[in-house]
């Protein structure tokens, strides 16, 4: 297969300004294809906005706009956060884009066609806040969605329902014969579990809501919000339009990841694949579904008054700082809980302290005893060859670790070999063996120093993006010495080093003063507009 590698994150539903929660997995699926990219892949990174349902029409009522203004707006916003944030994203798709609503309304009618949709009538529980159709036993005698905690309502309408039973037996055969089709095991293990209760036919389409994609033979029903959205990882791709060149490329011949947490889990691993099947379309990807992040123990709610919103932090500490602590602290399988004091003390100890001192302290070294110039001596010295194998390993571990979705491990990699690095000027004490005369010496250190330095930051390119070309232009390195795809490790000859241009993370000294004026400027960034 082609190296062709598509990473989505969920299409965020447009019902409010986007904070930490929903910027960490597009950092995660930016970074994710930053690596991709640094292994040769020809990488196309997909995100963006679903805008229809009834959560959104009554929204933008109270609000006294039309929905269309409403949804415009929030998708500026998410675009603006995007950029902000420099995620490369390739496509921004929102499901009110007239190229996704001709394709979803052709997906129907092939599915109408072919007989997995047909028309009857939904009396039942309605979650308008997760835009989700709910059974007695899921809200319970206090009718409470199970997601997100809120009261839900009964509709009673004319519906079209898609059979998902039809395909319950097949969707489990394939999850068996498929392993990694879904990660982590646990949210895999789930998943079997609710298909193995039973599906339920879904219903998939309203008539007592506008807002929505009309169906074209009945244009009285509008299509249920999840058929719309999920179908945009390929409405994206034109994977109905005359060119189906991208589709071709990245769902036909691609390595294919959708990266969603664990609240849309189900809508992703069941019905997803069941209506590709439905399509005869290959069900050509996998699955990362995450936890939370969470704040005073509960997920992330502008109603609980519990959220952090990526600008207080960035504003304060700047942009390599918050990538890297979503990041490093990311949920992979557990909920994470998120807290100013965790970002600072994070931040201090190992952006601060441990990598930033140590890139500063080498340089400094270099400059301070060999004028910049510095070459590999052969010393043969036995800690010098210790670094060298932790790097190795370090390199190896950091693929396997990536390989497998687990970015903060992969970060817990780079940290052990920064910590190995930083221990090598205490095993050595360079500024003795400048009192010495022992310059032989000295120079293999400094030099292993720079080159851990250079391995270090081509690892963390796709994380720490303000900082690494800053580190590299004074190391002095070329383009096709920061490669990963082909990493050198300890056989550049020379070093012709400078100063660093700029205090790469300054020093919070303050903590906890830090941390009550986060904690207010939390506050006051929920009194804005959404």
């Amino acid at each position: 297969m082609a190296k062709n590698f598509y990473i989505t994150t969920p299409i965020y539903y447009a019902s409010g300004r986007l904070h930490v929660g929903s910027a960490s997995t597009t950092c995660f699926c930016d970074s994710y294809a930053r690596y991709k990219k640094q292994m040769g892949y020809d990488v196309r990174f997909l995100t963006g906005m679903d805008e229809h349902g009834q959560k959104v029409e009554r929204n933008a009522e109270l609000k006294g706009i039309t929905p269309k203004e409403y949804v415009d707006h929030l998708a500026d916003r998410a675009k603006a956060l995007w950029k902000y944030l420099e995620c490369e994203n390739d496509d921004f798709i929102r499901t009110t884009d007239e190229h996704h609503i001709r394709q979803v309304q052709q997906v129907f009618e092939m599915m109408l066609k072919k007989g997995d949709i047909y028309l009857g009538s939904y009396d039942g529980w309605y979650c308008v806040s997760c835009e989700t159709f709910l059974t007695n036993s899921e809200v319970g005698d206090e009718h409470i969605c199970p997601e997100c905690g809120k009261k839900v309502t009964t509709v009673k309408e004319e519906s079209y329902f898609f059979k998902l039973s039809k395909y319950q037996d097949r969707l489990l055969n394939y999850i068996n014969e498929h392993p990694d089709f879904i990660v982590p095991e646990s949210k895999k293990n789930e998943v079997v579990s609710f298909i193995k209760q039973g599906l339920e036919d879904l219903s998939v389409s309203r008539t007592t809501i506008k807002w929505g994609i009309p169906i074209n033979s009945n244009p009285r029903h509008v299509v249920y919000v999840w058929l719309d959205a999920l179908f945009n990882y390929l409405t994206s791709l034109n994977f109905l339009e005359e060119d189906k060149s991208l589709y071709d490329k990245y769902w036909l011949n691609a390595e294919v990841l959708h990266v969603v947490a664990k609240d849309i889990l189900r809508f992703h691993a069941i019905f997803w694949p069941i209506f590709l099947m439905s399509l005869d379309i290959p069900i050509n990807f996998k699955l990362f579904s995450h936890s939370w992040f969470l704040m005073m123990g509960e997920k992330m709610s502008k109603s609980r008054g519990n959220v952090i919103y990526p600008e207080t932090f960035i504003n304060r500490y700047g942009l390599d700082s918050f990538r890297y602590y979503i990041l490093r602290e990311f949920p992979y399988s557990s909920d994470t809980i998120c807290t100013p004091l965790d970002y600072i003390q994070r931040y201090n100890t190992d952006l601060v302290n441990d990598f930033g001192n140590l890139v500063s302290r080498s340089l400094s070294m270099a400059i301070k005893y060999f004028d910049g110039h510095v070459k590999r001596k052969e010393t043969n010295n036995e800690y010098l060859k210790d670094l060298e194998k932790v790097a190795s390993d370090t390199v190896s571990l950091y693929h396997q670790d990536m390989k497998e979705y687990k970015i903060d491990k992969a970060l817990q990699d780079i940290n052990r070999l920064v910590a190995r690095t930083n221990k090598l000027i205490d095993e050595t004490a360079p500024w003795a063996l400048y009192k010495e005369g022992n310059m032989d010496l000295l120079e293999d250190v400094i030099y292993h120093l720079l080159d851990a330095i250079r391995i270090e930051s081509i690892l963390y390119v796709p994380y720490l993006i303000k900082s690494t070309p800053i580190i590299f232009k004074a190391l002095g390195v070329s383009k096709d010495e920061e490669s990963l795809l082909d990493i050198s490790l300890f056989k550049k000859p020379k070093y012709v080093v400078t100063a660093l241009e700029a205090n790469l993370f300054p020093r919070e000294k303050d903590v906890e003063a830090a941390k009550e004026e986060i904690i207010a400027d939390m506050a006051k960034e929920l009194t804005l507009e959404v």
